[in-house]
């Protein structure tokens, strides 16, 4: 079998061929497409609705949420132009029953613009999400302004311009890019597509949900942060609670760290940071903030490979509250706050992720490390993706147990490798790569015979 060792090397190991990992130069190019100025624009139009509460007005053409959706819509459909017909947009509409922040029935809306991939044999699906709801204090309150600049206008944003650049390319695997309705009332909108994406047997290979992306301000400490960017992801998979036997072989294995949204937050950090100057991907090990949710939740409990990307810093006198001055302090979620080119950074990372993942072979098969004997070698087996192009070989990542990230990186043909690294000590996973260097996610191996 021939192998080449990519990246550098952080503990020993047999001398190989060295290369480093290419970069796509049409990734480079969208994201250079990618416009802090139109980000401007999109924010400041959605804080021009004056509130988008989801039980806001719905008839008006220049306030509440039913304008809002509206001209998200119209929008979208302006960049689908640009796609020959690929790209198509919809409302996908619901009724929320009454109950908890819903006081009665109410119609909502969250709106889809659906980048249509273009092979025909690839079902794989990756949806990228902003809501475009907003609040004050109380969460109950429709009528006061609620601008919602940074919560979540930032993330709708993300969502809306990258949909502008990656309408005008194509990818083999299908994109959807989401506004999502209700976040603040119970994650309503994500919660309808993600039961749906079920009910329809969505091939949902990976979800990404933006939310509050765009302060750089340190309440607290004053600290200007526009570099880091949090990644939540989930350890034990959220499908796994009550399944005994899933817990079990989870923990004897030692793969509480590499559930499949762990190993996105990882392709995350490495991809995003390859094409994104002056960015740190920060992983923390939840799926959201200390006792808080957001629209990644609903996938993840649906089975789906979900995770969340919020700053670094949140600031919490500007976060649902209603717009007013208090001793001095400003409040409000206000536009004029949002720092529009950290937000283009936290778009850049979103899109390069989307297109390498729509345009790699998808993951490899029935990924296994065999146990058929006592051996301090490790032989990892797998089967050639049922999705996306023919690979051109495969990755063997592996990393020391106490690290939480992928240390080295092996490139392999065939469909087996045995290191001479012992699973005991170390993990690894495998992922499919194809000629142009765009990467599947990992697969996390199990046991096998």
């Amino acid at each position: 079998m021939k192998f080449k060792l990519l990246l550098p090397l952080l503990f020993a190991v047999p001398a190989m061929a060295q290369t480093t990992v290419k970069q796509d130069a049409a990734i480079k190019q969208m994201n250079d497409e990618v416009s802090a100025q139109n980000i401007e624009t999109i924010v400041r139009k959605l804080v021009s609705f004056k509130t988008r509460h989801t039980l806001s007005d719905t008839t008006s053409k220049t306030t509440g949420i039913g304008a809002a959706r509206n001209w998200i819509k119209a929008e979208m459909e302006r960049y689908a132009a640009a796609s020959g017909g690929r790209m198509k947009v919809e409302f996908d509409t619901f009724t929320q029953p009454a109950g908890g922040r819903i006081g009665k029935p109410t119609v909502l809306k969250n709106v889809l613009a659906i980048l249509k991939g273009t092979d025909p044999n690839d079902t794989r699906v990756y949806m990228v999400s902003g809501h475009y709801d907003s609040r004050v204090n109380n969460v109950m309150d429709s009528a006061s302004v609620a601008p919602g600049a940074v919560d979540d206008a930032s993330g709708t944003a993300v969502s809306m311009e990258i949909a502008r650049v990656m309408a005008k390319h194509s990818f083999p695997a299908t994109i959807i890019f989401m506004a999502v309705a209700g976040e603040e009332q119970g994650l309503n909108g994500s919660t309808n597509v993600a039961k749906r994406a079920k009910a329809e047997k969505w091939n949902v290979d990976a979800m990404l949900n933006n939310d509050i992306v765009g302060n750089t301000y340190g309440m607290e400490n004053g600290i200007k942060n526009n570099t880091s960017v949090r990644v939540f992801s989930e350890g034990v998979p959220s499908t796994a609670a009550g399944d005994a036997r899933a817990i079990i072989a989870l923990i004897g294995n030692g793969g509480e760290n590499d559930s499949p949204s762990r190993q996105l937050a990882r392709y995350i950090k490495e991809v995003g940071e390859r094409y994104v100057s002056h960015l740190d991907v920060k992983m923390i090990y939840r799926r959201d903030r200390f006792l808080r949710g957001g629209d990644q939740t609903p996938f993840l409990q649906n089975g789906f490979t979900a995770v969340r990307f919020t700053e670094m810093n949140e600031d919490f006198n500007r976060q649902h509250q209603n717009i007013r001055k208090e001793k001095g302090v400003d409040y409000g979620d206000l536009p004029e706050f949002a720092d529009y080119e950290y937000i283009q950074k936290v778009a850049r990372m979103n899109l390069s992720v989307l297109a390498n993942l729509a345009s790699a072979p998808g993951q490899p098969q029935n990924v296994g490390v065999s146990t058929s004997g006592l051996t301090n070698k490790t032989t990892l087996k797998w089967q050639e993706p049922v999705a996306g192009k023919k690979p051109a070989g495969y990755y063997i990542l592996m990393r020391e147990t106490i690290n939480p990230y992928w240390e080295k990186k092996i490139f392999v043909t065939g469909n087996e490798y045995t290191s001479d690294y012992s699973k005991d000590n170390y993990f690894f996973a495998v992922q499919a790569v194809d000629a142009d260097g765009h990467e599947s996610l990992p697969v996390y191996p199990k046991p096998i015979r």
